[in-house]
């Protein structure tokens, strides 16, 4: 579990390694009484530690849906 900061406190990345694949779940907690899975995704790059790009705006977008709820 790593929390990610660029989306504010509470949100936090869950990975997993498994046959040579690299897995990624991002969830919130700190938002009313639940818990949001934001997005669950494996991990194509072979290079760098970053969140990719697309996956961080699908992040970013159900979030925003995810705190208005």
């Amino acid at each position: 579990m790593k929390p990610l900061r660029q989306f504010g406190i509470g949100v936090f990345e869950l990975r997993e390694r498994f046959d040579k694949n690299a897995y990624r779940l991002v969830y919130a907690v700190k938002l009313a009484e639940a818990i949001y899975v934001l997005h669950a995704f494996v991990k194509k790059s072979k290079y760098g530690i970053g969140l990719p790009k697309p996956d961080a705006e699908i992040i970013e977008t159900r979030l925003k849906r995810a705190q208005s709820l």
